[in-house]
């Protein structure tokens, strides 16, 4: 599946330093834990248009993968899309379309979404149809190693199996079984071993989609489909699982204990099977609900932007709340947004053309006091502690402020270097 075009990322002098995040436990970790940064997150069902609330959560990951990259980073950044599921095909019934036109058309829509608010593409953008063949090697291994059993010719993963489960999320059971029935699970099936094990292959159904298997005609589970596509592309251990809180349990629980199960004697030396960290962005609410399909209460970017929005607006108005925070979308808020993304433009008109970032320093480094050192010093701290958005906001309306309120051209820093501080880090083109 191809992903989506990437704006040309200005380079910057020096380097920013390790970006740290904030692990499920909330401590402060090192995001990447070498040279080459690896990151998953979990993509789209693509059965209605991106809201704000996607956009959140996608933007949160852009800027871990741009931190990587200034700090020198290669970075292998891999996202999926959930195109076969139970929602997708119930909305395609309902509105009588067929499912995969459904799919595709939501699929452009987010790309288009995507391109707009300046999102790095993924490398390998992957959907469940194309990656059937992974997702059935890593189904198999899970059946080779006995951890699975039939119930009318569904396979169900063995969670008792995997003495790690419950890692992620640090739940009890009670509280596990209520959300995986709120969340698209099936605690209360008869003739399940657990109420708690996951559903790996449904075996096929009236009018529904399927394709050929080692366990009979039939679709993936959600849970598995992230499993084989995030070790596939990243090995069996990689750096930062990425969503939303809504998916620590059941879903990056549930993804862990496959891979840990199905990979766990491939895993090196001390290493954890999966991701090393996780992180979880907020919930975006509208009127003081989550924002969510399910409930209606949706703002979507593509209607902003035909409406005539500046994405930069929107983008700035997303990055005004900390990734982890759960936070409101209002009016007030995108206005907000536009006025900020005005005089940011406002105060780089007032200090002159720029020449771009300058020279690089011969050591490579951005010393202390030097030109720019203010705002692209600033935004790289605070982007390094835990993604924070606001406080790299904080840094670039001072110096708007300066600018404006006449502290010489520039506020004492080249403007180019300034913007291309913004653009870089940030993704927000002045």
């Amino acid at each position: 599946m191809d992903s989506w075009r990437g704006e040309r990322v200005p380079e910057l002098p020096g380097r920013g330093p390790e970006t740290k995040i904030a692990d499920v436990g909330g401590e402060l970790v090192a995001a990447a834990a070498g040279p080459t940064a690896t990151l998953y997150a979990c993509g789209i069902t693509p059965y209605d248009a991106t809201h704000i609330g996607h956009a959140a959560t996608f933007l949160a990951w852009d800027l871990l993968v741009r931190a990587w990259h200034d700090a020198g980073h290669e970075v292998r950044y891999v996202q999926n899309v959930t195109d076969v599921d139970d929602p997708l095909l119930e909305r395609a019934a309902r509105d009588g379309e067929d499912w995969r036109e459904l799919a595709d058309r939501e699929i452009a829509l987010f790309r288009g979404d995507m391109e707009a608010l300046r999102a790095l593409p993924p490398a390998h953008y992957i959907g469940a149809v194309e990656a059937l063949p992974i997702i059935e090697r890593l189904s198999q291994r899970l059946g080779d190693h006995g951890d699975l059993y039939e119930l009318d010719g569904d396979m169900y993963l063995t969670r008792s199996a995997d003495p790690s489960f419950g890692a992620v999320s640090g739940l009890d059971a009670a509280t596990m079984t209520e959300l995986f029935a709120e969340r698209g699970g099936d605690p209360g099936r008869p003739g399940k071993k657990d109420p708690l094990d996951p559903l790996v292959w449904l075996a096929a159904r009236p009018d529904e989609p399927s394709w050929p298997s080692g366990f009979g005609p039939g679709r993936p589970g959600w849970h598995v489909e992230c499993a084989a596509i995030a070790t596939e592309y990243l090995g069996v251990t990689f750096d930062v699982q990425a969503g939303g809180t809504d998916l620590i349990f059941p879903h990056h629980e549930m993804s862990a204990s496959h891979a840990r199960l199905a990979l766990g004697e491939l895993a090196g030396p001390g290493e954890p099977v999966f991701a090393r960290h996780y992180a979880h962005a907020g919930m975006v609410r509208l009127d003081g609900a989550k924002m969510s399909k399910s409930q209606g209460n949706l703002v979507f970017v593509s209607r902003l932007l035909e409406a005539g929005t500046d994405p930069m607006a929107i983008r700035l108005a997303v990055l005004a709340h900390h990734y982890r925070e759960d936070w409101d979308w209002t009016d007030a808020g995108l206005a907000a947004a536009q006025e900020r993304l005005d005089r940011w433009r406002a105060a780089l008109a007032a200090a002159g053309p720029g020449a771009g970032a300058g020279p690089r320093p011969a050591s490579g480094v951005l010393e202390a006091g030097s030109p720019g050192d203010g705002v692209l010093g600033g935004v790289r701290e605070r982007l390094a502690d835990d993604l924070d958005a606001p406080g790299a906001l904080a840094v670039v309306d001072a110096w708007a402020d300066a600018v404006l309120g006449g502290a010489g051209a520039g506020g004492g820093q080249p403007a180019g270097l300034v913007r291309d501080t913004v653009d870089a880090l940030l993704g927000v083109s002045l």
